[in-house]
């Protein structure tokens, strides 16, 4: 691996023994620079002998150890505020003027076949939660660390806080983090540059980072029942019953399971997701039967005991192909929906807890029903445009568990999507819920707005993207306030 000990000179500053590994992409050297001077990569300029080194590969630009590099570039901090300019009109703007204009969020930059973690960043954005946990979250990044969850968790952070609009980011530090965490995802194809990596293993390991490193959040009580914001709002859990289908006598042996993610396994009666789910939930296993002294088989049912705010689902959609050694996807139509229901598969003690608020959206539906059928009494009636409908939201967690769902009602917020025959190639995009009504589609540096129609299109069934992992939020009780 050629690595070497370099000199940066940056104004008055010099930095010496900086290590380079021409390995990779001059942007994750870039990215060291910005850990060593706060300059953003995309104002530095980099210089060897005269040559200026580009962000995607290293050119003739040879080195060795105690070359001297120069940089130039300001903090953003420190550049002037631009001058006003003349106005531009939507015809004449770019991908990332139409972005800004419109109050969209920032796009990624594909560092070469980075579209999976850059597709799974922009679904977890969608949970204010998760935002308003790292903004608080106040270690620093260190690239020299030891603790590299620390600086996953840092790296994230820091990337979120400047893409609530504005021009697409370069999550270089993060990569680099990512590539030193799990050196899997730094593997390289002929050519040089970056294989393609699994979507779904990406958001399970920075999952588990967020776990490591992001305390609980809410009461006292909270804190002792949950360590991790993780485990709080995103972690459920199964109560599990054994049942020995060869033998009567065999005790029936329950147990209970943390998940972070639901599984959707997709055969061919499979139409709709919520049968995906339950197919997973009660499944034929062989194991040892303490009564007949041998292997026998077990009927494992299981029954969510708790759910969390936030409800991860992944369609299991590949599959290893051994003559092939290839992950092939199954391109089969599963449906999904806007609005979820997770009481079916509730035991039967969470049922009852989440019968109370239940009957309060019940409630609230026939009254909306019900205005609904007087809408031309209504009309007839002069009325206010200043006049707005106040809401009281209604809080989505049971009072003693913080972070859990108290009805089984759930919203989707974000689907990650994936286009190809396999898993190590093809693209993988975010289509998030940027508002109460709008769903932006975050394809790299590209983010667009998108109707809520091509949305339900990404159940599957072609070559078309296909749907991989769901992320659903809590369906929110909102109460009219009458004016007393």
């Amino acid at each position: 691996m050629p690595v070497y000990k370099v000199k940066v000179k940056w104004g008055k500053e010099l930095f010496n023994n900086v290590e380079v590994n021409t390995d990779d992409i001059p942007l994750v050297f870039k990215a060291q620079l910005f850990d060593l001077t706060g300059v953003q990569p995309e104002r530095q300029k980099v210089m060897l002998k005269g040559t200026v080194l580009k962000d995607s590969d290293w050119g003739n630009v040879k080195l060795t150890d105690g070359t001297m590099i120069l940089m130039m570039g300001s903090k953003e901090e420190d550049v002037a505020k631009e001058p006003e300019v003349k106005p531009v009109f939507v015809e004449d703007m770019n991908e990332a003027e139409l972005a800004s204009s419109l109050d969209l969020p920032a796009g990624l930059h594909n560092l070469g076949n980075t579209c999976y973690m850059n597709a799974t960043i922009q679904c977890l954005k969608s949970v204010p939660e998760l935002r308003e946990a790292l903004s608080g979250f106040k270690e620093g990044l260190n690239l020299q660390s030891g603790d590299i969850s620390q600086s996953i968790v840092a790296s994230i952070r820091d990337l979120y806080s400047g893409m609530e609009k504005g021009p697409a980011k370069h999550p270089i530090i993060l990569l680099q983090m990512l590539h030193t965490a799990f050196p899997r995802f730094a593997e390289r194809g002929t050519g040089g540059t970056y294989v393609q990596q699994d979507a779904n293993e990406c958001w399970t390991e920075l999952i588990r980072m967020l776990q490591q490193k992001l305390p609980s959040v809410a009461s006292s009580e909270n804190v002792a029942k949950y360590k991790s914001f993780i485990d709080q709002y995103f972690g459920g859990k199964f109560d599990v019953e054994w049942k020995c289908d060869e033998c009567a006598d065999e005790p029936v042996n329950k147990t209970s399971e943390d998940f972070l993610q639901l599984s959707c396994f997709i055969s061919q009666d499979v139409k709709y997701m919520i049968n995906g789910l339950k197919n997973k939930m009660q499944e034929n296993i062989t194991k040892n039967s303490s009564v007949l002294g041998r292997d026998a088989v077990f009927t494992k049912t299981a029954k969510i005991s708790r759910l969390p705010a936030y409800l991860t689902i992944q369609f299991v959609r590949f599959f290893y192909k051994e003559n092939n050694k290839v992950n092939a996807k199954i391109l089969k139509d599963i449906k999904f929906p806007l609005d979820f229901d997770a009481y079916d598969l509730c035991s039967p003690e969470l049922q009852e807890k989440m019968t109370p608020i239940r009957n309060k959206f019940k409630e609230l539906e026939e009254q909306q029903v019900a205005d609904a059928m007087n809408v031309d009494k209504a009309k007839s009636k002069p009325t206010d445009p200043k006049e707005e409908k106040a809401f009281k939201i209604e809080p989505y967690s049971f009072p003693d568990d913080v972070g859990s769902n108290n009805s089984g009602y759930y919203e989707l917020q974000a689907v990650l999507t994936h286009k190809g025959r396999s898993s190590s190639s093809g693209h993988y995009v975010a289509w998030v819920k940027h508002k109460e009504n709008s769903w932006i589609k975050c394809d790299d540096s590209d983010v667009t707005p998108v109707s809520i129609e091509e949305i339900l299109k990404l159940s599957g069934g072609g070559d078309w993207h296909c749907a991989y992992v769901l992320l659903y939020g809590p369906k929110l009780l909102k109460i009219p306030e009458t004016k007393g």
